[in-house]
C-alpha cells in the first residue's frame, strides 16, 4: 500500500514568487483599465477557490467603444510591460464583454448591463477582493 502525499499547507518560496507575480500581471490590467477611464475595477484573488486562474481583474466600460479601448490597452500594456500576449481573447465581435485570458489573471471588460447579469463578484464571492483605487484626476 503506497503512503498518502503530504500536501504544504502553506505556499513554497517558488509558489509565493508565482503569487506575487500573478498579483502584479492583476495590477497592469487593473492600471490598464484605469488609463481608459474603466470603472469600478476589482480584482478578485481566486487561486484559493478555482483551478482555472490566480486572479481575475473586472472592469466596467460605459460603451462598446469604451470596452474595446480598454482590451487594447491592457493589451498593449501586457505587451509592453510584461511581453505577453492574451492566451485566448472572446468577445470582441460584439465587445459587450471582452476577456483576455493571460493564463495567471483573466481580464473581464463588461457594459454595465453585462456586469450586473453575470455578477461575477457574487458568483466569486468567496475569493478575496481587492480593490483597486483608480487614479484621481490632476486639477488644473
Amino acid at each position: 500500500m503506497r503512503e498518502p502525499i503530504n500536501m504544504p499547507s502553506t505556499l513554497t518560496t517558488t509558489d509565493a514568487k508565482t503569487d506575487d507575480e500573478s498579483q502584479d500581471l492583476a495590477w497592469t490590467i487593473a492600471q490598464a483599465a484605469d488609463d481608459r477611464k474603466g470603472a469600478d475595477i476589482l480584482i478578485l484573488r481566486v487561486a484559493q477557490v478555482s483551478y482555472l486562474t490566480d486572479y481575475f481583474v473586472i472592469v466596467t466600460g460605459f460603451s462598446k467603444a469604451q470596452v474595446r479601448a480598454i482590451s487594447q490597452s491592457i493589451a498593449e500594456k501586457m505587451e509592453s510591460v510584461w511581453q505577453r500576449l492574451p492566451i485566448r481573447t472572446e468577445g470582441q465581435a460584439n465587445s459587450s464583454w471582452i476577456l483576455q485570458d493571460y493564463g495567471e489573471v483573466i481580464a473581464h471588460i463588461f457594459l454595465p448591463e453585462e456586469r450586473e447579469f453575470y455578477n461575477l463578484e457574487a458568483f466569486w464571492g468567496h475569493a478575496e477582493r481587492i480593490e483597486f483605487q483608480a487614479s484621481q484626476p490632476l486639477d488644473d
